[in-house]
C-alpha cells in the first residue's frame, strides 16, 4: 500500500487528514484573532487621533503575545460562592461554539472542511450555541451583577438571532441551496452578481444584527460599566477572561466571514477578468472579511451606545416586521422569475 491510498483508505489515514483540515483553518485563525485586537486598537487609535500600540516590537506589532503572556501569567480566581466546573466551562464554551462554525465555511473552491449539503443551517445553529456560555458565566458566577448582565446580554443576542435567520432565508431562496459553497457559486461572474445588490437592506440588517449578537459598540449594553461593572464576565481574570475577549473577536470574524460567502461573493474576484482573476481565491475571501472588520472598529469609534429600549425597538419592532416583508417580496419575485 502506498502512502497516498493509506491516506485515502485507511481509518487512521482519514483521521490525520481530518486534523490536518482543522490544524490548517484553526491556527490561522487564532493568528487572526490576536492581531485582529492589535488592528482594533489601531483603528481606534487613527479615528480618535492617537497612536494606538507602539510600544512592544515595531510599530506595536508584538503587543498581541504582551497581552497573552500577561493574561497566562496572572493568577485565575475563582469566587468561593461560584459553581467552579460552570464558572471554568462558560469561556471555553464561547470560544469554542467560534471555531467550530469554520467547519463549513470555504475559503476557496473546494476548500472547506465538511462541505455539507446543509451548511447555513449548522452555521445558524452553532452561532446561536454562543448564548449559553453566556448565560452559564452569569449564573455560575453567583454575583447578582454578573447575572443581570448575562441575562440582558442572552435577550439582546436571541433577538437579533431571529433578524440573522430571516436574513438567511432570503439568500437561501435566492440560491436555491443551503449549501455554503453553492451560494458562493451562485454569486459567480462579478459584483454585479453578488447577493448584497438586490438584498441590500438584508445585508444591512445582517450587519446590524452581528453588531448586536457579538455585543460590540453601539450595542455593547452587557457591558454597560455605568449599572452592571462589567457584565456577565465580572467575576473573570486571567485567561478566563481572556477567552471571553478572544471568543468576540473570533465571533467577528466568523460573521464577518458569514458576510462575505453570503453576499459579497467568497472567493471570487469583483470583476471576472484579469488582473482579478489572478489573485487567488482565498486572498479574496480574507480581503472582503478584513473589510467587514474594519467596519465593526470604525464602528465602535465613532457611534454611541444604544439605550436598552432603543435596543430592543430597533431588534423587534423595526427589523422583525421589516425582514418579515422582505421575506415574502423574496418569495414572490423567485417563485415568478423562475416560473417564466
Amino acid at each position: 500500500m502506498t502512502l497516498m491510498q493509506f491516506f485515502t483508505q485507511h481509518w487512521l489515514g482519514q483521521g490525520l487528514v481530518i486534523v490536518a483540515q482543522c490544524l490548517a483553518v484553526t491556527l490561522p485563525l487564532l493568528v487572526a484573532v490576536a492581531y485582529m485586537t492589535y488592528a482594533d486598537r489601531k483603528i481606534w487609535g487613527m479615528i480618535q487621533l492617537r497612536r494606538g500600540p507602539n510600544v512592544v516590537g515595531p510599530f506595536g506589532l508584538l503587543q498581541p503575545l504582551a497581552d497573552g503572556a500577561k493574561l497566562f501569567l496572572k493568577e485565575t480566581i475563582i469566587p468561593s460562592g461560584a459553581s467552579k466546573v460552570l464558572f471554568i466551562l462558560a469561556p471555553m464554551i464561547t470560544f469554542i461554539t467560534a471555531l467550530i462554525a469554520w467547519a463549513v465555511v470555504p475559503f476557496d473552491d473546494g476548500w472547506v472542511i465538511a462541505d455539507i449539503n446543509v451548511g447555513i443551517l449548522y452555521l445558524f445553529a452553532i452561532s446561536s450555541l454562543g448564548v449559553y456560555g453566556v448565560i452559564i458565566a452569569g449564573w455560575a458566577s453567583n454575583s447578582k451583577y454578573a447575572f443581570l448582565g448575562a441575562l440582558r446580554s442572552a435577550a439582546q443576542m436571541v433577538s437579533y438571532e431571529v433578524s440573522i435567520g430571516f436574513v438567511l432565508i432570503t439568500v437561501l431562496l435566492c440560491a436555491g441551496s443551503l449549501n455554503l459553497s453553492t451560494i458562493v457559486k451562485m454569486q459567480d461572474g462579478g459584483v454585479w452578481n453578488w447577493y448584497f445588490l438586490p438584498l441590500f437592506p438584508m445585508f444591512i440588517i445582517f450587519f446590524i444584527s452581528c453588531l448586536a449578537e457579538t455585543n460590540r459598540t453601539p450595542f455593547d449594553l452587557p457591558m454597560s460599566e455605568a449599572e452592571l461593572v462589567a457584565g456577565f464576565h465580572t467575576e473573570y481574570s486571567a485567561m478566563a477572561f481572556g477567552l471571553f475577549f478572544l471568543g468576540e473577536y473570533a465571533n467577528m470574524i466568523l460573521l464577518s466571514g458569514m458576510g462575505a460567502v453570503l453576499f459579497l461573493g467568497g472567493w471570487h474576484p469583483p470583476l471576472p477578468f484579469e488582473p482579478f482573476t489572478w489573485v487567488p481565491g482565498v486572498v479574496w475571501f480574507a480581503l472582503k472579511i478584513a473589510l467587514l472588520l474594519f467596519v465593526f472598529s470604525w464602528t465602535k469609534g465613532t457611534v454611541p451606545r444604544y439605550r436598552y429600549d432603543q435596543l430592543m425597538r430597533l431588534g423587534w419592532k423595526v427589523f422583525l416586521p421589516f425582514s418579515l416583508v422582505w421575506v415574502v417580496i423574496t418569495a414572490a419575485f423567485v417563485t415568478y422569475a423562475r416560473g417564466h
